[in-house]
């Protein structure tokens, strides 16, 4: 889960569409730190630069005052904005970390989770995305770390193609310790889930 903290909104003289440098609290409200996110905590963030917007999560750093961006929608085709120097930052909540109003639906005591399906070659994996994401292969992909402690995911990959997958760090659980090697006929499946700050993979089944 991300961090949830009260009238967090700062200054950031960064440009381009890299890591922020958190400035100042704007009049009236307080620092990321102040507000009560620690080091190494996830917040969900907004940045607005002129009319250009950017929703996403980042991991806040004490030392420097930093936050990182992971891009979950934009103005920019949702992909990071490229900052003008003159940005402000803030912590919010989105609609996925107060109620997902449309999945998990629960009917008779049964769960329906939400699934998500995955595109591109250049992918975070974002469990509020979907607690099940498909993804079909169209080239050597790489993944990159999404997750807040305690959220996990189903991860089921089509790949017919014998494609390379690069992983984020990650500790696997089963399969001798290492990353599996995808089926080229059907889904390979993955459970993926994140402990503190260590994220773990298991082979569910169909790969090697």
């Amino acid at each position: 889960m991300v961090k949830l903290v009260n009238r967090a909104k700062v200054s950031t003289s960064s440009t381009g569409t890299g890591t922020i440098t958190l400035g100042s609290a704007v009049s009236g409200y307080q620092t990321f730190g102040d507000a009560g996110v620690a080091d190494g905590e996830t917040v969900r963030y907004v940045i607005e630069d002129g009319t250009a917007w950017e929703i996403g999560t980042g991991t806040y750093t004490a030392s420097g005052t930093t936050l990182s961006r992971t891009v979950t929608e934009s103005s920019n085709s949702d992909a990071a904005i490229n900052l003008s120097g003159s940005a402000v930052v803030f912590a919010t909540a989105a609609a996925a970390d107060v109620m997902n109003t449309t999945n998990p639906v629960i009917t008779a005591g049964t769960i329906t989770e939400d699934v998500y399906a995955l595109s591109g070659t250049s992918v975070a994996l974002e469990p509020d995305n979907g607690s099940v994401q498909t993804h079909t292969l169209t080239g050597n992909t790489t993944y990159t770390d999404g997750f807040s402690a305690g959220q996990a995911i189903t991860l089921m990959i089509d790949d017919g193609t014998a494609y390379t997958i690069t992983w984020p760090t990650m500790t696997w659980v089963n399969n001798g310790g290492s990353a599996p090697t995808l089926a080229t006929t059907g889904y390979t499946v993955i459970a993926i889930w994140k402990v503190s700050t260590t994220l773990y993979g298991a082979l569910v089944g169909d790969g090697s």
